[in-house]
């Protein structure tokens, strides 16, 4: 699957890749409509405003409205794209679960905003739970881009997917990880990195600081294995059984609380098939507070430096079994 030429740009942010991606492929897709809760410049829905005005669907901000028109546009044979900040989404879940997950509508719900990304707009517009909240809805696909790139692409996959899907974005401009020639399919992990010593699985914007920490992992005679599971249900149980059998050790680093997230899911299929020492890198089950992104990072414990001291715990408690 390869997304229109015009549609990633290296420095974009995930929600402006995002918003280019869906304007375009909505050309040719006719029955792709778009809701939003007031907030289009905030989310990248501003491209599809644009070039596909009678498509386009404003409810303000009445987010649980929103989500359950949706699921009756969806049982018309329409597409909805339902988009606004990842911590409004929290507050239409039992819309989302009883108007589209247990009607199985198809209906493709994209956050952006999502976890200490938000930045300075602090604690209260952080999102630190929605993965884990969408990936405990029956039926529901979770997903999470690492790059504009991918973004770009997982959009495409998004629309072409029948069924309910929670996909997060991003606000901050985002770190480019792939180039031309990568393809993306749901349910479908991707070795960004081939390595023996430990494995570093990651999502959305903690892709790219997975990267860097295996380059520093590299200069102290480590190899690190780095895989970007974009797609956190379902998951790809048999690329975590693989790793795990082949490195013996995994780390897993998501921007979002280390409790029922990507962490979560990694653990519960390496319990079913290969168990092996696990460290999680995301926020600790606290609030986040207002500051830069990449500050906050540093802070929650989320940058390369973190992921790397993670690698070495796995791989000591690996030696000691």
């Amino acid at each position: 699957m390869s997304a229109p030429a015009l549609i990633a740009q290296s420095g974009d942010s995930l929600r402006e890749s995002f918003g280019k991606a869906l304007a375009a492929l909505a050309e040719t897709r006719t029955r792709v409509v778009a809701l939003d809760a007031d907030i289009a410049g905030g989310t990248g829905l501003h491209h599809f405003r644009k070039r596909h005005p009678a498509r386009f669907f404003q409810f303000g901000i009445a987010e649980q409205n929103m989500m359950a028109v949706a699921g009756g546009m969806a049982a018309t044979g329409l597409v909805p794209v339902v988009t606004t900040f990842a911590v409004f989404c929290l507050r239409a879940v039992e819309q989302a679960r009883l108007s589209i997950a247990y009607a199985k509508r198809n209906v493709k719900i994209v956050a952006s905003h999502p976890g200490l990304d938000v930045g300075p707009d602090g604690g209260s517009a952080q999102a630190l739970e929605d993965l884990a909240a969408f990936r405990a809805i029956p039926g529901m696909t979770v997903i999470s881009p690492a790059d504009p790139h991918e973004m770009a692409l997982a959009t495409e996959a998004v629309l072409d997917f029948d069924g309910p899907v929670y996909m997060r974005t991003g606000r901050s401009p985002a770190r480019s990880v792939y180039t031309d020639g990568h393809s993306f399919k749901i349910g479908k992990g991707h070795i960004l990195r081939d390595g023996n010593d430990v494995t570093l699985i990651a999502c959305g914007v903690e892709v790219a600081r997975a990267m860097e920490a295996a380059e520093r992992l590299a200069a102290a005679g480590i190899s690190a294995r780095v895989v970007n599971m974009a797609t956190i249900k379902p998951i790809d149980t048999d690329l975590i059984a693989c790793c795990a059998e082949e490195t013996g050790a995994i780390v897993t680093c998501e921007d979002h609380n280390i409790h029922g997230g990507l962490g979560g899911a990694v653990a519960e299929a390496m319990a079913a098939t290969r168990p092996c020492p696990i460290e999680f890198v995301g926020v600790r089950d606290v609030f986040g507070e207002s500051g830069e992104p990449d500050e906050l990072a540093e802070k929650y414990g989320l940058t390369a430096p973190h992921i790397a001291a993670a690698a070495k715990r796995a791989m000591a408690r690996k030696r000691r079994g």
